[in-house]
């Protein structure tokens, strides 16, 4: 009886080595199942132990795109990746133009007014990995960047989990997310630092950051007196003077915008500002109300 055991065990095994080398068309498959990295840094041999598990691609949770996610094989120690520098750079020729993405005009800033915004944060991985970036660079997910719709490319941000207090500072060389309700998309070795990785959503702090040249610039306008410059919120960004009243006078009524509404024409576009508020906590408040009622404002210094 054993070796007619033996052999059926044998004979088995070899069904199940076949099913699994072939599909059901009869084309053949490898049995080898990790796909070939995207560069030599991404083989490794060794994962950092600290790497959470994340959800798989398709659950709806995971801060990612349904077909995006991490690399097969990250490099270890991606926790101790330094934040990126802030440094004086020009800014990116094409990049800072204004564009439209499902309908929505984008009007990237181009000058060194001070940005700080609140919102959910996502993370892009191997989906986009070694692809360009509108920066016209090679997007690495394990470096320190990220994409914003109107952050000027190049241009450096402080990026806050508000429930942890963890702080990044990354680089940013990308435009989106085109999502309702994120604000900013930071490469995956930021969302490991900033413990983003594998919870469905992230509300963080993003704060732009101003080379040394421009540094005191934006403190002497954070200490001066509120008269001179005060807070207010950003309603929206128009080409044409005509969109700009109708937003105004479809939003004049609302209980939500507090002070009044403005608009103001700087170049070739016409912005629309709700206040002066006293202080930058006063304008968040004011920010949040505006989000619940399903409008995207952002606070700034005039």
């Amino acid at each position: 009886m054993a070796p007619a055991l033996a052999r059926l065990s044998l004979a088995l095994l070899a069904l199940v080595l076949a099913g699994c080398g072939s599909t059901s068309g009869g084309k053949q498959r490898s049995l080898w199942p990790f796909p070939t990295p995207l560069h030599k840094a991404e083989r490794h041999p060794s994962v950092d132990p600290d790497m959470p598990l994340l959800p798989a691609a398709g659950s709806g949770r995971g801060g990612y795109y349904k077909d995006d996610g991490p690399g097969d094989n990250p490099p270890s120690n991606l926790k101790d990746v330094a934040d990126a520098e802030v440094r004086a750079e020009p800014y990116s020729k094409y990049a800072n133009r204004s564009y439209t993405v499902f309908g929505k005009t984008y009007v990237p800033i181009v000058n060194e007014e001070a940005f700080v915004q609140r919102g959910v944060s996502s993370w892009y991985g191997k989906k986009f990995h070694g692809q360009r970036t509108s920066s016209g660079e090679l997007y690495d997910m394990y470096k320190m960047t990220a994409a914003h719709p109107t952050l000027p490319i190049p241009s450096y941000a402080r990026v806050t989990n508000i429930s942890s207090g963890k702080q990044v500072v990354v680089r940013i060389n990308d435009r989106g997310p085109f999502h309702a309700g994120r604000v900013i998309d930071v490469s995956f070795t930021a969302a490991l630092k900033l413990g983003l990785l594998g919870k469905g959503s992230h509300e963080v702090e993003v704060e732009r950051l101003l080379p040394d040249g421009v540094i005191n610039v934006a403190a002497q306008r954070r200490n001066a007196p509120q008269t001179a410059n005060a807070f207010y919120l950003q309603l929206g960004a128009y080409t044409l003077a005509e969109k700009a009243e109708q937003a105004r006078a479809r939003l004049r009524n609302r209980a939500a915008v507090r002070g009044a509404l403005e608009v103001v024409k700087g170049g070739s576009m016409h912005r629309l500002f709700s206040g002066p508020f006293a202080s930058r906590d006063e304008a968040n408040e004011a920010m949040r109300e505006l989000k619940a009622m399903g409008l995207n404002p952002m606070v700034v210094r005039r």
